[in-house]
């Protein structure tokens, strides 16, 4: 069984990895608070006392407009932390498997979906921070696994931590009767994290490098957000807004491993069938 360190283990998705992946792995968690104040010497020593054979660093500042508005602490955690990361795997002789985001496609005025070869300059700090961490941890670990993941969602259940997200975002608007804004030129997957979490056991055997790692959309994100209303059976007041972005990932890379992703709206009504109590 193989012994995984987690980072963020109290987080949304390191939450429900503590909670899916309970019996199928030796799960290992840095003590709560731990990294908030650790220097890079305290990371490496507490790694070397767990001798995990996986570190799987799901920490992170994600909120792009606190970035934006404190970049010194999304650097430490986002950048810093990250390298540290590698340097404690490199030292432990482990493999590390670290989450980056679409944030790095911010910016990018190219159609359709993007490669990870794709030449960037992410327009928002909390992108250029991720971009900036896959470069120099693979640069510190060659064999470091970077997976670029999107706007992920999931329902409460299992007392297990939530944020706001697209279905739950499109349910207060139904409850409120608030209005909501969305882009017919806005591309972007959006990924049920369950499966996020379900593939992300067999990327723990990936080739170092970094993967779009989420599902594809052929929708733009004002038809998304729509039959994301349909499926749930809501009412919800549309206004149109007319921005443009592209986030949309190539999922090729990953395929290539043998790792799939349903489509964004396919992968929505299977989270529709699934118990979440």
């Amino acid at each position: 069984m193989q012994k995984i360190l987690v980072s963020g283990a109290g987080g949304f998705v390191g939450a429900r990895v503590m909670h899916l992946w309970r019996g199928q792995a030796e799960l290992t968690i840095f003590p709560r608070g731990f990294l908030a104040s650790a220097t890079e010497e305290e990371v490496i020593r507490f790694a070397a006392q767990v001798q995990p054979d996986v570190i799987l660093h799901l920490a992170a500042l994600s909120d792009t407009g606190y970035c934006q508005q404190h970049p010194e602490e999304s650097r430490r955690a986002n950048v810093e932390l990250p390298c540290w990361m590698a340097k404690a795997a490199r030292a432990a002789g482990a493999k590390l498997v670290a989450f980056s985001s679409d944030q790095v496609y911010a910016g990018v005025t190219q159609d359709g979906p993007l490669a990870e070869t794709l030449p960037l300059s992410p327009a928002n700090v909390y992108g250029q921070h991720k971009l900036e961490a896959e470069h120099r941890a693979l640069e510190l670990l060659p064999d470091a696994v970077l997976l670029r993941v999107p706007w992920m969602y999931d329902f409460p259940g299992n007392d297990l931590p939530i944020r706001g997200n697209l279905p739950l975002n499109l349910l207060r608007a139904a409850q409120d009767g608030t209005p909501v804004q969305f882009s017919r030129n806005d591309w972007r997957g959006v990924s049920f994290v369950r499966e996020i979490i379900e593939n992300l056991r067999s990327a723990l055997a990936l080739p170092g490098g970094v993967y779009n790692f989420g599902s594809g959309n052929d929708a733009n994100m004002a038809e998304t957000a729509k039959q994301f209303a349909e499926q749930m059976g809501i009412t919800v007041k549309f206004e149109p807004a007319d921005w443009h972005r592209n986030l949309l990932m190539d999922g090729s890379k990953a395929a290539a491993q043998g790792i799939r992703f349903r489509s964004t709206l396919d992968g929505f009504a299977e989270c529709l069938k699934y118990d979440h109590a």
